[in-house]
């Protein structure tokens, strides 16, 4: 059995897609082992053919798993019972082009037998958070794709999820909307809600993730917490204000002498971006290993950072 923190639990999840005569055409996903905590934000990162929408899928019950087993909720992800407390944004929303924003919230509502009352109040209430009040009554075919993924996270939020799935949630968003995204989301998490994003924008992915699984051909390459992996080890950073140029080049001993303060001190990081590419890189090098992990995964305890060390939240 699952723990009560655990949502989401893969083991030895694989997805076999064969030809008409039952041989082998790719294996998507190969012995996924996954474990999703509840209330966390966590990030599928993956190149194209990866395998991040098949594991959405399997999770979802859209797919059968080859070998392996996903459990949700503590159900195995092949109960469609379960979905009842998911929502899920696909890559490209396939919703009816001639409904308006309220209809298309509506129709939703009914399908999870939403009270109407509570299904108009949802409505509203949705429309007006992700943006769209000024086309509420407009037909789909005339929304952009940047509003299309409003309405769309949306239609994913009308049963007031426990698990949200989203697969690409920025695409086609201008700069503003992607802010306005990723606010939604770590709003989300605020509420305890357990989200699950994959996207190809890594800084996205940098700002709003606490952890991040980083798969290759199928294959788990590294999985962790984003400020741990991003931290470079055998480097020490040194912030201070209230020096001159001359005093900027002294140690720290000299620093705290001449009257300056430091304001953190500690592993700098490096960039979600450049993680990536270099795991990536080393998985194409040498296929079938593991890439090398930065540092052990662990959660960083009050203790270790300075009072005054800024925050990465945005």
């Amino acid at each position: 059995m699952q723990s009560n923190d655990v949502v989401i639990r893969t083991q030895n999840l694989t997805k076999i897609y064969r030809d008409f005569w039952g041989r082998q055409k790719v294996r998507a996903v190969k012995a996924l082992d996954l474990e999703v905590k509840r209330g966390e934000v966590f990030g599928l990162l993956g190149p194209n053919g990866s395998g991040k929408t098949t594991t959405i899928k399997l999770l979802l019950g859209l797919l059968f798993p080859s070998s392996g087993q996903a459990l949700v909720f503590d159900r195995e992800a092949t109960d469609v019972a379960k979905n009842e407390r998911i929502g899920y944004l696909p890559e490209e929303s396939y919703l009816y082009r001639f409904l308006n924003a309220e209809e298309t919230l509506d129709f939703y509502g009914r399908l999870f037998n939403i009270p109407r009352a509570v299904r108009r109040q949802r409505t509203f209430d949705l429309i007006e958070k992700v943006g769209l009040n000024w086309a509420r009554r407009r037909q789909l075919k005339e929304y952009s794709k940047g509003m299309v993924r409003r309405i769309g996270l949306a239609q994913a939020l009308i049963n007031d999820p426990d698990l949200v799935l989203l697969d690409e949630p920025t695409s086609g968003l201008d700069p503003i909307g992607t802010r306005e995204m990723k606010d939604m989301i770590l709003e989300l998490k605020k509420k305890g809600k357990t989200v699950v994003m994959c996207s190809h924008l890594l800084a996205d992915v940098q700002d709003v993730c606490d952890r991040i699984a980083i798969l290759h051909q199928g294959e788990l390459k590294e999985l962790g917490r984003v400020d741990t992996l991003l931290k470079v080890k055998d480097l020490t950073e040194i912030r201070a204000s209230g020096l001159d140029k001359e005093a900027r080049q002294e140690v720290r001993e000299l620093i705290e002498s001449r009257g300056g303060k430091v304001v953190a001190m500690g592993n700098p990081t490096t960039t979600l971006e450049e993680l990536f590419l270099k795991i990536i890189h080393e998985s194409e090098e040498h296929p079938g290993r593991r890439a090398s992990s930065t540092q052990p995964e662990e959660t960083p305890s009050p203790e270790k950072s300075l009072p005054d060390q800024p925050s990465r939240e945005p």
